[in-house]
């Protein structure tokens, strides 16, 4: 025992009569939203439920990787007729939920854009009627796991993509959504054309704009048209992957850190590098040439690049992923045109074979119309190009480059001319291009360089590069470029190089104007622009 005296306690302050009734009012609440809590989990606060196993939220701890069972869920996509009276078992989000009295309810359960729905019907010994209460007070999105029975109903589902219903045994609660959503997916979804219809009847619809999608792009990329455009994406990848795997290609990975600028300008990140100035790279040029003086003949790269261009336009963006290429040239730099021709002819042909589903979801909420393409793709020049925009009325500097607005001009008169929204302009101004670039042989006021076009809107820059080392540091120098910064890039030519060529394209851009997409913030996951850097 402690030989000190305890100390008295302490003396509790007196509470007022209007804090007393403030804390009680303060339990009281408590007291509901514990009891609302207790119904949300499948029962009335002083009712049994024998059967209330089969619903409920589920804890936590079965969640944690507990046992190792191996129980067979169904992708909802998968359900079709022919699995009629089959049990099942599916996960996805609660995407609707809708009571028909106290006896039945009904779920849209949605997983990967496809959805089912689920009816709950209260039957003795199965369903309770607790249970129906339990489903109708889920909150939408949350993720529940369903197990029942299927059925084929005798009229056509409209809410559904899948033409089954399940007669629902028992639902869990896997992962509550806040009752309240910062945006409702039924707005996110809603066509521009569903909108200014229903103005005109005199109903007014939420329109979501695009900084509040952004802000919340979680919940917007669950929309059917945003899986679709990421879906679409990752085909784009794969093909071109795919492609120039076949073709001898090999995949790079070059450094996002580099010393100097890759493409000149200002348009650079700074940052230090342990004491050292550095920039992230605006695209993976340099490295994929030093990769071919490298001996390795044909390769490429899909990687981030970075533009610190304070661009608030509908097509740049201060990061987006590079599609890039670079090959050894024999004769003519004709031969990389060659690769860019067969590549996107495959690529759309493949996106309009195999992307069926998800370019019908991006056209139900942003209509387009599908691209004309040759199957041998149209090559002008650049002086072509000047004349063809001459003959319309417009007068361009014909050692300029072309404006946004002169590109799409120029994109009209090609589709009405030659019947196609895809093609190559070459032999581009000298003085427009950057400094790798391999002038004409027969006029140093062009340059063995080319653009490619999709509706009106240049995807892909590309040409003929420098090897020899004197032509390249006076093309730098000439550019306003730190020669220092680049010397290790200079000197890979002198142990000689091959003629060689490349070229690279936006991965966003070629899904936003394949898609006939309005602005590339679509297509990009977590867009990052001049105002944008989160999420």
């Amino acid at each position: 025992m402690s030989s000190e005296a305890e100390a008295p306690p302490p003396e509790q302050p007196k509470v007022s009569k209007k804090a007393a009734k403030k804390e009680e009012a303060k339990l009281e609440k408590l007291r509901r939203r514990l009891e609302a809590s207790s119904a949300v989990a499948g029962a009335a606060p002083d009712e049994e439920d024998p059967l209330a196993g089969n619903y409920g939220e589920v804890p936590l701890p079965e969640l944690q990787s507990k046992e190792e069972v191996r129980e067979p869920y169904t992708a909802i996509g998968a359900l079709a007729e022919e699995m009629k009276d089959e049990t099942v078992v599916v996960r996805g989000r609660a995407q609707t939920i809708r009571a028909v009295g106290k006896k039945m309810a009904f779920v849209v359960v949605r997983e990967k854009g496809f959805t089912v729905q689920c009816v709950v019907t209260e039957k003795e010994g199965l369903v309770s009627r607790q249970m129906v209460k339990f489903v109708a007070s889920l909150n939408r999105e949350s993720i529940v796991d369903v197990h029942g029975s299927l059925t084929v109903p005798s009229s056509p589902i409209k809410g559904a993509t899948q033409q089954v219903e399940i007669q629902v045994s028992k639902i869990y609660c896997v992962n509550k959504a806040l009752p309240t959503l910062p945006i409702n997916l039924e707005d996110a979804a809603r066509s521009e054309a569903e909108i200014e219809k229903a103005l005109q009847a005199g109903e007014q619809l939420v329109r979501v704009n695009q900084d509040t999608r952004l802000n919340f792009r979680v919940l917007d990329i669950r929309t059917p048209a945003n899986q679709g455009i990421f879906r679409i994406q990752s085909q784009v990848g794969n093909i071109f992957r795919q492609f120039l795997l076949s073709e001898d290609f090999i995949e790079i990975h070059t450094p996002k850190l580099i010393a100097g600028s890759s493409e000149g300008g200002s348009a650079v990140f700074k940052l230090d590098y342990k004491g050292r100035p550095a920039c992230l790279a605006q695209s993976p040029q340099l490295h994929k040439q030093m990769a071919i003086c490298g001996d390795f003949g044909r390769v490429f790269e899909i990687g981030p690049v970075f533009r610190a261009e304070d661009s608030f336009t509908h097509r740049h963006l201060c990061e987006f992923t590079g599609l890039d290429v670079e090959m050894e040239i024999k004769k003519h730099y004709s031969e990389v045109m060659d690769i860019v021709d067969q590549l996107f002819v495959k690529m759309f042909d493949s996106l309009n074979a195999s992307c069926k589903k998800e370019l019908e979801a991006v056209g139900r909420q942003y209509p387009f119309e599908p691209l004309k393409y040759l199957r041998k793709t149209l090559r002008l020049t650049f002086q072509e190009g000047v004349q063809m925009l001459k003959d319309a009325g417009i007068e361009i500097d014909p050692f300029g480059d072309l404006s946004t607005e002169v590109e799409r001009k120029l994109g009209q008169l090609v589709l009405e001319k030659y019947g196609t929204e895809f093609y190559i302009l070459h032999r581009y101004p000298f003085a427009v291009r950057p400094f790798y670039t391999m002038p004409c042989y027969d006029d140093p006021a062009y340059s063995n360089s080319f653009d490619v076009f999709i509706r009106g809107e240049e995807i892909i820059s590309g040409a003929q590069r420098v090897h020899v080392p004197e032509l390249l540091t006076k093309q730098a120098e000439a550019k306003g470029i730190d020669v220092k910064t680049i010397e290790t890039y200079i000197d890979s030519f002198r142990y000689g190089a091959p003629p060689h060529g490349g070229f690279g394209v936006g991965l966003e851009r070629v899904v936003m104007l394949f898609c006939g997409l309005n602005n590339i913030r679509k297509t990009s996951l977590f867009p990052r622009d001049p105002l944008r850097i989160s999420p």
